[in-house]
């Protein structure tokens, strides 16, 4: 019985589940949320410490300090905490015993507990995942190299297999996250075909990415600023779901993203104002000298005269608790923003003179710009900052550093170069490319003024051949438009300017849809008439119409516009462009739509959707608000290309009724104007009071109606006889005998002739041609719609040989005046 009994318990004892072992150890740590607690159990269990422990301790670690603001961060004593150091010794034993995600994640956080990248167990981890590299998930692969590129090795083997292995796996990707970690990674090793296979995911990725994950967005603008080529829709489509964003973010997110916009040369207004108004709500929780120094690089330009002022007395209370790096930030912000508190710019220099000794070289040259622009005065500060440029320009060995210690040095008064300084530019010179030589052109110029010796005119024509070099052997377009892109001044122009337009007409094959844009901005900006290089960028523009941003289309038509050009089928081409950018109205910039109108009015279009949309009061309301972004100069640049709009709307397309509303702006412009004249102008007065009969026969500097100024203003009654009038001697102005102080112009004579006589100078033409811009030429169809007959005397007439006589001067200004008429 008992021996039956016991049979029928033996099964029960047998299958009955007894509980799991359970990791005790794991789960402590799991449940640590302070780091002496992970300390703690780590101390008392090293004995038993597995992997999965190791693993587990350290990612907690950084968990907790992930959850802390940057100021509250203890990562230092972390570093030297005796039980973090045990675990790396564990973790350099066990690294073999982990799998594929946690040797990863061990990598990654020691990163971020700023282990020195050459420690033996970085060393040791980054090696074993190299192994494993064949065999990662795309989510271990997108966050292994993150780790590499932190590790400063952004063109190395091991990105470059990375980079390999993303081009054969690209289209398993399917998470946003991973896809912009994995761009931001490897940009430096793409080519041209995976970096648009790569913008064409990250575009459809981020079309089902959760709006509220603004990262992803933040890392692919990363990516195109890195590889210098704008993607404007996935651009664009970033800036959509970062707006969205802007009311969680913190000011360290916000001053990331407004460097990102800057150097990519985007300006999205309403996200500059959701911006502007997000960090006016964070000042009062900006209190330490971290978060202030981001908060007021990013909102100083921005902000109103009032915030500046409460910004510019908190640094002033903050000035002492600014590290080196801040205190940098703030004074270049000072200078942006143009400060004149000089409390605070005393303040700053005080500090940067105690923390001199700590700055490198490109620090010391940016201090120095920053206090020379603020126009600071102290000989104390700038006579030691000019003993550490020196010291470092002698001392380096990188172009780009010598070229802007050279350059930051000789900003300053009365310093020349010495022998030391002499060599090491001309020791650099050959590896520079155009910008740095352009730099050093300046410079040397510069010397040459203060001592014209043969030494610097040597050293001028290196940099001639150097230059001329550098564009012979290029034979890329695309390589040239990014070194000319921003080059200006008069070497350029005298020495390398033609030759660029040579070799770019050389190269006239590569023009293509994705470069059309940069080549139209360097023709306008530069003024090099070219129509070979235009009449390309036409049929281009036209046969890829499609492919184009809408955005592009400005600077396409710029060149056209300001060069007055009308390519083969010209008529084709700018409708083509106007089809294009018009549905997309509502998208575009306020400002970039005025420029974009006005170019369009130069050349004599005035699409109808384009102008009714500008005069609308919704937009010129929208426009008011978003000018407050603006500095000065940009907000009055923008004001006055409105003006001229107006102006042209009214006078050449009455039909759309757009009201003058712009006289009492351009009142406030006449009485702030320099109105005197120049040698020219005054020579040609002198003439034509010979010509006319008396110098009260022609009017300087006249008014007309929609205030154009023309040079002179020439009345002739039905015989050609000229009309005088009157002159007021106590002011020396002119006017007609009529009620003109009120704007309005006498009624002409049955038969009278008014003429405008303008001098045309070198700015009215091309650089390379005499051929006339487009301003020159609206502004004389305005005035024959005015009633005007206009006659323009061009300076390479008037100063030519063949007028170098009083004779020849007078009998050429009565051929213009009377000429044709009977």
């Amino acid at each position: 019985m008992f021996w039956l009994r016991s049979l029928r318990a033996c099964p029960r004892r047998l299958f009955h589940s007894r509980p799991v072992s359970r990791d005790q150890v794991l789960e402590q740590l799991q449940k640590c949320s302070a780091e002496d607690q992970v300390f703690d159990v780590v101390g008392r269990n090293k004995a038993v410490l597995s992997a999965s422990h190791v693993s587990c301790a350290v990612e907690r670690l950084w968990l907790i300090q992930r959850e802390r603001p940057d100021v509250l961060r203890t990562v230092e004593r972390i570093q030297n905490h005796p039980e973090f150091l045990e675990l790396r010794v564990l973790a350099k034993n066990k690294i073999a015993l982990m799998d594929d995600t946690s040797v990863v994640d061990m990598l990654y956080v020691l990163l971020r507990f700023q282990v020195e990248h050459h420690d033996s167990l970085v060393q040791h981890l980054v090696s074993e995942a190299w192994s494993r590299l064949e065999r990662f998930q795309m989510t271990t692969l997108s966050k292994f190299a993150v780790c590499v590129s932190n590790q400063f090795l952004p063109h190395s083997p091991l990105m470059g297999q990375i980079t390999h292995i993303v081009s054969q796996r690209l289209d398993s990707i399917q998470d946003a996250r991973v896809l912009s970690s994995l761009m931001s990674s490897i940009f430096a090793l793409v080519s041209p075909q995976l970096r648009d296979a790569l913008f064409r995911k990250a575009d459809s990725l981020l079309e089902e990415i959760n709006p509220l994950h603004y990262n992803s967005p933040r890392r692919v603008l990363h990516f195109i600023r890195n590889v210098k080529l704008i993607h404007r829709p996935l651009l664009e489509k970033c800036n959509r779901i970062l707006m969205l964003n802007v009311p969680r973010m913190d000011v360290e997110h916000i001053s990331i993203i407004l460097g990102l916009y800057h150097s990519l040369q985007y300006h999205n207004l309403d996200f500059q104002l959701t911006v502007k108004q997000r960090l006016v709500e964070l000042i009062d929780t900006c209190t330490d000298p971290a978060t202030f120094t981001k908060l007021f690089a990013s909102l100083g330009p921005m902000a109103s005269q009032s915030v500046k002022e409460g910004l510019e007395s908190t640094a002033l209370l903050l000035a002492n608790e600014l590290n080196r790096h801040q205190v940098l930030s703030v004074l270049e912000t000072m200078e942006q923003i143009k400060c004149r508190n000089l409390q605070l710019i005393n303040k700053m220099a005080e500090v940067i003179l105690r923390n001199m000794e700590m700055y490198k070289a490109v620090e010391i040259a940016r201090i120095t710009q920053a206090l020379f622009l603020l126009h600071y005065h102290h000989p104390e500060i700038f006579s030691r900052l000019k003993a550490k440029l020196l010291h470092y320009l002698q001392a380096s060995v990188y172009p780009c550093e010598v070229t802007m210690l050279t350059r930051v040095l000789y900003m300053l008064p009365s310093l020349r170069p010495d022998e030391t300084v002499l060599s090491r530019v001309s020791a650099i010179i050959p590896q520079c490319n155009l910008n740095y030589l352009n730099t050093y052109a300046m410079v040397v110029s510069k010397w040459i003024r203060k001592d014209p010796s043969n030494d610097y005119v040597r050293l001028l024509q290196t940099l001639n051949c150097c230059g001329r070099e550098r564009l012979r052997g290029s034979q890329s377009l695309d390589a040239v438009l990014e070194e000319v892109r921003s080059l200006s001044g008069e070497w350029f122009d005298e020495m390398l300017l033609k030759e660029s337009i040579d070799l770019m007409q050389r190269l006239i094959d590569q023009v293509s849809w994705t470069n059309v844009n940069d080549l139209g901005l360097y023709l306008a900006r530069t003024t090099y008439f070219s129509a070979a290089l235009m009449d390309r960028i036409a049929a281009v523009t036209t046969e890829n119409i499609d492919k184009i941003h809408y955005s592009a289309i400005y600077s396409i038509l710029l060149p056209f516009a300001l060069l007055n050009h009308d390519p083969p089928k010209a008529e084709e081409f700018f409708n083509a462009c106007i089809r294009h950018f018009t549905p997309n109205i509502s998208s575009v910039e306020p400002h970039q739509l005025i420029l974009m109108a006005y170019a369009l009015a130069l050349a004599d279009y005035f699409p109808e959707k384009v102008v009714r949309e500008i005069f609308s009061l919704d937009f010129l309301a929208k426009l008011d608000t978003h000018l407050e972004t603006f500095t000065n100069s940009h907000n009055m640049h923008i004001r006055f290309r409105l003006m001229e709009l107006n102006r042209a709307v009214c006078l050449e397309c009455p039909q759309f009724q757009v009201p003058w509303f712009h006289e009492s702006y351009c009142k406030l412009r006449q009485k702030r104007a320099n109105s005197s004249i120049g040698p020219a102008q005054q020579q040609i007065h002198k003439m034509l009071g010979d010509v006319l009969g008396g110098m009260n026969c022609a009017k300087v500097g006249a008014l007309t109606p929609y205030f154009y100024t023309i040079n002179f203003e020439i009345v002739l009654d039905r015989h050609l006889q000229p009309i005088p009038y009157a002159e007021f001697s106590e002011n020396e102005n002119v006017h007609w005998e009529s009620r003109s102080e009120d704007r309005e112009r006498a009624e002409l004579p049955p038969g009278a002739h008014r003429i405008a006589l303008d001098f045309l100078d070198h700015r009215s033409f091309s650089k390379n041609a005499w051929h006339m811009k487009g301003e020159a030429m609206m502004k004389k169809r305005h005035l024959e719609i005015l009633g005007y007959r206009v006659l323009q005397i061009p300076h390479f007439e008037w100063n030519s040989m063949e007028l170098s006589t009083e004779d020849a001067w007078k009998e050429y200004l009565r051929k213009k005046i009377f000429s044709g008429l009977s």
